[in-house]
């Protein structure tokens, strides 16, 4: 069954509710309007109702009966603002956090904290940064995770080749503790989304046949990831021929459960992360869907500005999948 159809059943009849914060982008409309008709999720959309009904109607969209919140008229505001200077413990004055949550990002992401929506879609108009800054503060990192990472899972030849690539999107350089860290989460991403995981860590050296700083922290951050999650297959480091290609796996990597049939790969750094997805998206024909914020307490989801409404659709249902499986 194609990925998206099988997500979709998944959270059918759930009546799973996901906020955009961005609610008079035209993107943002399409998909809310799609995923309300096709009765997959209930939107929340976040602005004052006037402007994003004007905006509806300027693209052409009905919004029926999609929940419209307004931050500077919420009736359980004086709540939320209570509930944000307890979880920020000492780092938010009331006046501070009442300024503060006027943010539609900020606010939003309050909502899903305190159970009143089961996830957040935004960054169509918004950065990363303001974003997943909101979440780091607010819903927090999952219990034995420091760091949120940020995955894809590549699409092509009508799904029969599905695999998962972080990180992607967050962590500049990160060190093997956390490099460890995103493996783990990346392997239970996978799991979530019917791939079978086979963890690489990737690296320009495959099992010592290089030698160099770069490479011996792949190499403590792969025996720290099979050390924290010994049920998942996760073997490094590994060139990326070495992970991908049986006949090369053969030579580089004998005997390795995870070379030459990898279906995750995690890349050492954020540098060549993004640059692997865009290769593989731009060169291979893949689809890119994501990223998918990994290691949060509930879930939060990361647009790129130049997303299409597709996008938009696809990433609600990965975030609504997330918050009942995750």
């Amino acid at each position: 069954m194609e990925l998206f159809e099988s997500l979709k059943q998944k959270i059918h009849g759930k009546e799973l509710k996901i906020v955009f914060p961005e609610a008079t982008d035209e993107r943002i409309l399409g998909a809310a309007v799609r995923l309300q008709s096709e009765k997959i999720l209930n939107p929340i959309l976040l602005g004052n109702k006037d402007e994003v009904m004007k905006a509806a109607k300027d693209h052409g969209f009905d919004l029926g009966t999609i929940e419209i919140v307004d931050p500077q008229t919420y009736d359980k505001y004086d709540e939320m603002v209570t509930a944000f200077v307890e979880r920020r413990k000492g780092k938010a004055t009331q006046e501070q956090a009442q300024e503060q949550l006027r943010d539609v990002n900020y606010f939003g992401t309050m909502l899903v904290y305190m159970d009143l929506a089961d996830g957040l879609v935004s960054g169509a108009i918004h950065s990363t940064g303001e974003t997943v800054r909101p979440a780091l503060q607010i819903i927090k990192t999952r219990p034995g995770v420091s760091r949120t990472s940020g995955a894809f899972i590549m699409l092509r030849a009508r799904e029969q080749e599905k695999y998962l690539f972080a990180d992607c999107a967050i962590n500049p350089n990160p060190d093997e503790k956390v490099l460890a860290e995103i493996a783990v989460e990346s392997a239970r991403t996978a799991k979530m989304f019917d791939i079978d995981p086979k963890v690489a860590m990737l690296s320009f050296s495959s099992k010592g046949s290089a030698k160099a700083p770069e490479v011996e922290k792949v190499q403590r951050a792969t025996k720290l990831a099979q050390e924290m999650a010994p049920e998942f297959e996760i073997d490094g480091e590994l060139q990326f021929d070495s992970a991908f290609v049986p006949a090369v796996a053969q030579q580089k990597a004998p005997g390795s459960n995870v070379a030459g049939a990898a279906t995750v790969f995690v890349f050492p750094e954020l540098q060549s992360g993004n640059i692997g997805y865009k290769m593989a998206q731009r060169l291979g024909g893949f689809e890119a869907v994501g990223p998918i914020l990994q290691g949060l307490n509930k879930p939060v989801s990361d647009l790129s500005r130049g997303c299409v409404e597709e996008d938009v659709y696809k990433t609600a249902i990965i975030t609504a999948n997330q918050s009942i499986l995750g």
